[in-house]
């Protein structure tokens, strides 16, 4: 009986687009391990550069450029040696530092993989929350004199917690807080959002102020803007009720940090910061040794094999944008300045 021919290797698509990876070596290793950047492979011509190449070199032929931390900015300059650039694909959050005007002018689509990273962040930050609900770092820090009394603790259950921001991660913290068993209130503060969609969240819309006169946690989950820089200052942070908490896991200089100091060395307020400005903060200083603020070095987001999810969703952005479907986490232009 005559053996059957093994049947051809199907050809290589001739048509696939020439991409390029340009991000810190050691982000690399987490963002596209072997196998996501096996998977890209199969969908692109993958230049052999490596990911911290020099960017100009690497862009030259470059149709797709799948950025991480450390890519540099792409500049007029920049772009001018990258003829065929159609997209950039950024594996990690923010867009901000890595877009120029000229790159909108050139009409390059962008994606960011943030919504990878917004859950990890919402997680923790429900974590903090629950935490703060329980004025968990007050009786930590009185534990070494004796267990607190039951008057002295404050349940969670049916507290009052204030969202500033429904941003992607501000609107996965409400969903998660709403599913928890706890009975939370929530509010909101947001000038792009209505009535009629903050009742669709089940969220109560205020403005700042009540917020903050209201909670007795604040969550920020706004973007960093020139109108939200040092958003919650002195007279802000005044308002929560004694006994209250902030939590931030967006961006430190939305909150005034000598304001806040003052309030946390009186023992008044809590403080889980996520974020701090300036970043890191300067060794000695009074947040990192006040028995009740808890600093964590921007950690709420993917970590460790967390990390590979950004990869993950950039690729896919790129199998979506192969086919002509609509990206994910496309960044546009106008929407540029309402994101973190």
């Amino acid at each position: 009986m005559t053996a059957r021919a093994a049947p051809p290797e199907p050809p290589e698509p001739p048509d696939r687009p020439t991409a390029v990876c340009v991000m810190e070596p050691a982000a690399a290793a987490l963002v596209l391990p072997d196998d996501v950047r096996a998977r890209l492979s199969t969908l692109v011509r993958l230049d052999p550069a490596p990911p911290g190449a020099d960017l100009p070199a690497a862009l030259a032929e470059a149709e797709i450029l799948v950025s991480g931390w450390g890519c540099p900015r792409l500049t007029a300059e920049v772009l001018a040696g990258a003829p065929r650039l159609r997209a950039v694909m950024h594996a990690a959050g923010t867009v901000k530092p890595l877009v120029s005007e000229a790159l909108w002018e050139r009409g390059i689509v962008v994606s960011s993989a943030a919504d990878a990273n917004a859950g990890p962040v919402a997680s923790c930050t429900v974590a903090l929350i629950t935490l703060a609900a329980r004025r968990t770092l007050t009786m930590a820090a009185g534990y070494a004199d004796g267990w607190p009394d039951f008057a002295d603790r404050t349940g969670a259950d049916g507290l009052t917690v204030g969202i500033v921001g429904a941003s992607r991660i501000g609107r996965r913290v409400i969903a998660e807080l709403r599913r928890s068993d706890a009975g939370f209130r929530l509010l909101l503060s947001d000038p792009y959002v209505t009535d009629e969609e903050a009742r669709r969240l089940g969220v109560e819309r205020v403005d700042l102020a009540d917020l903050c006169r209201r909670s007795a946690v604040v969550s920020v989950h706004a973007p960093l803007l020139p109108g939200t820089t040092g958003l919650l200052d002195a007279r802000m942070l005044a308002l929560i009720p004694d006994g209250g908490a902030l939590v931030n896991t967006a961006r430190g200089a939305i909150v005034d940090t000598e304001a806040l100091t003052a309030e946390c060395a009186t023992g008044r307020l809590e403080a889980y910061l996520d974020v701090t400005s300036p970043e890191p903060l300067p060794p000695g200083h009074p947040l990192l040794s006040l028995p009740n603020v808890l600093v964590t070095p921007h950690t709420a987001g993917a970590q460790g094999s967390e990390v590979r999810r950004l990869g993950q969703y950039a690729v896919a952005e790129v199998a979506r944008w192969l086919a002509g479907e609509p990206l994910l986490g496309e960044v546009t232009r106008e929407a540029l300045p309402r994101l973190a």
